[in-house]
């Protein structure tokens, strides 16, 4: 795995943002996408070693696509100069939460992992119910040192704790949440050192996992809207 063709290939993307440059240079492409590909079998392999329910995935399906989206967006650069990839026991859907990878030159590559997504309302509900009625297990889960050391609870959030939620309970703050996610930036140098990186990703998800563990309870039975 060789983490510096991946910077590479991006930042020359993102500066050449168009069709023609994305079409002229497949085989860079090509050649990036199968290191991260590695990239993230050697990540299922490692965060399988605490979490097993991630063993069965595939790489090529927890990607997403480079292609943009930009009928709705100002932005109308047509590629997204990221390789991103969400590890978890069905995949790269957004429930089950999991483990997120996303790479980006110029220190936007982050790892991250819980709930991201705040458009799914029963979903906020059911997290909501959890830490209501389980205080002191989401202080656990979001109160360990290992996972202070990397970690702030991040999240959209409402200005008070809503209706038919106690305002004494202890967790009343994230009660407010409508997500709860956790993000953890890696400069461009630690990325470049490609063992090191992998080391750091797997060290980084396993302090997550109690928190994703929480989350994913409360998510039990959650089923995806269908279109």
């Amino acid at each position: 795995m060789d983490t510096k063709i991946m910077l590479d290939y991006l930042a020359e993307l993102a500066a050449n943002n168009d069709r023609e440059w994305y079409h002229e240079h497949k085989k860079d492409r090509e050649a990036a996408t199968a290191q991260f590909e590695e990239l993230v079998q050697a990540l299922i392999y490692g965060i399988g070693a605490f979490d097993k329910s991630v063993l069965h995935n595939v790489p090529k399906e927890l990607t997403f696509k480079q292609v943009r989206d930009t009928r709705f967006s100002h932005d109308k650069s047509p590629y997204n100069p990221t390789f991103r990839a969400h590890i978890s026991s069905k995949g790269k859907l957004p429930i089950p939460v999991g483990y997120y990878i996303s790479v980006r030159p110029g220190g936007g590559t982050f790892l991250g992992g819980g709930l991201f997504a705040d458009m799914f309302s029963s979903a906020t509900a059911m997290v909501r119910d959890a830490i209501a009625a389980k205080p002191n297990e989401w202080g656990e889960a979001i109160g360990s040192a290992e996972f202070k050391k990397y970690f702030t609870v991040k999240g959209t959030a409402l200005k008070n704790v809503p209706a038919g939620y106690d305002k004494e309970n202890p967790q009343a703050e994230y009660i407010k949440f409508k997500s709860w996610y956790v993000e953890y930036f890696v400069p461009d140098a630690d990325v470049l050192d490609s063992e090191k990186f992998l080391d750091t990703c797997i060290d980084l998800f396993k302090a997550m996992k109690p928190f994703n563990d929480f989350l994913n309870a409360a998510l039990e039975g959650f089923q995806m809207p269908t279109r």
